[in-house]
């Protein structure tokens, strides 16, 4: 791939912001539905991620007021109807492997939600690694008022751990909205903030992640995906041998040498 700075994909928004890279779906005049080229797209990127050093951290932007309306209707949904199951099953499996790259990838994701967050945009957000929203965001996730079940792309496995299993029950049965305030309330959102500034505090929290130390921050969000299917014993072993690998870093004796030199460390993420 091209210099992230060059990189040009067709189906969303780029651009990086020092070294954190800007998404954001461009299509506001239908609050930014997802299309089949937009998903394989945005799926390819967060696949390459993992090799592309340039990009220290990621914000998953809105764009004219919203984040996502989810599968656009007319592109996915209407179609999706006359597929077989070996066709449907492509399908769902690819809106997986987008959710899954983005587990995959080292650097943090921030997303930034303002206005529809719903459908499969409500899951972007949610595997997302923080989440900040405006007092206008309003997620649903919305299968089952489809005629789907609430189990798409990893929502009954995540949302419960973000929010609680009682409330996920409520929200993946009924697929109703979640207002901004419940959302903060129950640990959907880290914060919310003004419209006007939620985007630049996107991207400040991005930097302060994407200033290192890189390789921490990467042993972080693996450790934090892997040691939900681990034993107590099991985690605090993985973490001591995490922490172990970590020590070898440049970054913590960079860490080291700046606390006796009285300075602030500049991490380089080796």
């Amino acid at each position: 791939m091209a210099a992230m700075t060059e990189f040009k994909p067709q189906h969303f928004n780029w651009r990086m912001e020092g070294s954190v890279g800007v998404i954001s779906l461009d299509r506001p005049d239908r609050k930014n539905p997802l299309t089949f080229e937009s998903y394989a797209e945005l799926r390819d990127l967060f696949r390459d991620l993992v090799y592309i050093d340039e990009v220290k951290a990621v914000v998953f932007a809105s764009n004219g007021g919203n984040f996502c309306s989810g599968g656009d209707v007319k592109d996915i949904i209407g179609p999706l109807l006359d597929r077989d199951m070996k066709g449907l099953l492509e399908f769902t499996r690819m809106t997986g492997d987008l959710v899954k790259a983005m587990r995959a990838c080292p650097q943090p994701i921030v997303a930034a939600v303002d206005g529809v967050c719903v459908g499969a945009g409500a899951m972007i957000a949610l595997f997302s690694d923080l989440r900040l929203g405006t007092p206008e965001a309003k997620t649903a996730f919305l299968f089952t008022r489809v005629g789907l079940a609430g189990c798409d792309m990893g929502a009954c496995a995540m949302l419960p751990r973000v929010i609680g299993q009682g409330r996920a029950a409520e929200l993946l049965y009924s697929g109703r909205s979640m207002s901004a305030d419940e959302g903060e309330r129950w640990g959907f959102f880290n914060r919310l903030v003004e419209t006007d500034a939620l985007e630049d505090e996107a991207v400040a929290l991005a930097q302060r992640f994407a200033a290192g130390p890189n390789f921490g921050n990467m042993m972080t969000k693996t450790m934090l995906n892997q040691e939900w299917s681990m034993t107590l014993d099991q985690a605090i072993e993985a973490e001591a041998q995490a922490q172990a690998i970590c020590m070898q870093t440049r970054d913590f004796k960079r860490a080291h040498d700046a606390f006796i030199e009285k300075q602030k460390p500049v991490f380089e993420g080796d």
